[in-house]
C-alpha cells in the first residue's frame, strides 16, 4: 500500500574539490546538507556531480543524499538517488529511494520524491510504501 508525506525543506549546497581539470569547467562536484521538515522529519547529507553546457539554461546532475530521521513517525535512514537535466525551457528529474537502503524501522522502503522550488522555498512530496 502506497503512502504519501509532505513538507519543506532547506538545502546547502557547496563546491568540493574535483579531478577536473581547468579545461572543463562545465563540470563540478558540490556536497548538499537539508534539513527536512513535515512528515518527513531529519536531515540529509550527499554529493552531487554536475555538468553545464555552453547554452544557458542546459544542464544535468546526479546525486546521491542518506536521509536520516523519521518518516510519519517511524525512525531509520535511507538512500535517495537524483537524475536531473533541463534543456529546451523542460526540467527532468527522477528521485528514487536506492533499494534496500532503508535502517531500522525503514526498513523495506522504497519510493519516488518530487520537489518543487517556489517563492517561499522548497517543498516535497514523497509517494512511498513501507
Amino acid at each position: 500500500m502506497s503512502s504519501r508525506a509532505t513538507g519543506t525543506f532547506e538545502v546547502k549546497l557547496n563546491p568540493l574539490s574535483s579531478d577536473v581539470t581547468p579545461d572543463e569547467p562545465h563540470l563540478g562536484r558540490m556536497s548538499i546538507d537539508k534539513q527536512f521538515n513535515g512528515e518527513l522529519e531529519g536531515t540529509s547529507v550527499g554529493q552531487m556531480l554536475t555538468a553545464m553546457t555552453d547554452v544557458k539554461g542546459s544542464a544535468g546532475y546526479v546525486a546521491i543524499e542518506k536521509v536520516t530521521g523519521s518518516l510519519q513517525g517511524k525512525k531509520g535512514s535511507f538512500v535517495l538517488q537524483h537524475n536531473g537535466s533541463m534543456g529546451g525551457g523542460e526540467e527532468r528529474l527522477s528521485i528514487t529511494v536506492v533499494p534496500d537502503s532503508g535502517t531500522d524501522e525503514l526498513t523495506g522502503l522504497s519510493g519516488t520524491m518530487t520537489i518543487n522550488r517556489g517563492e517561499e522555498g522548497h517543498s516535497y512530496a514523497f509517494e512511498f510504501s513501507l
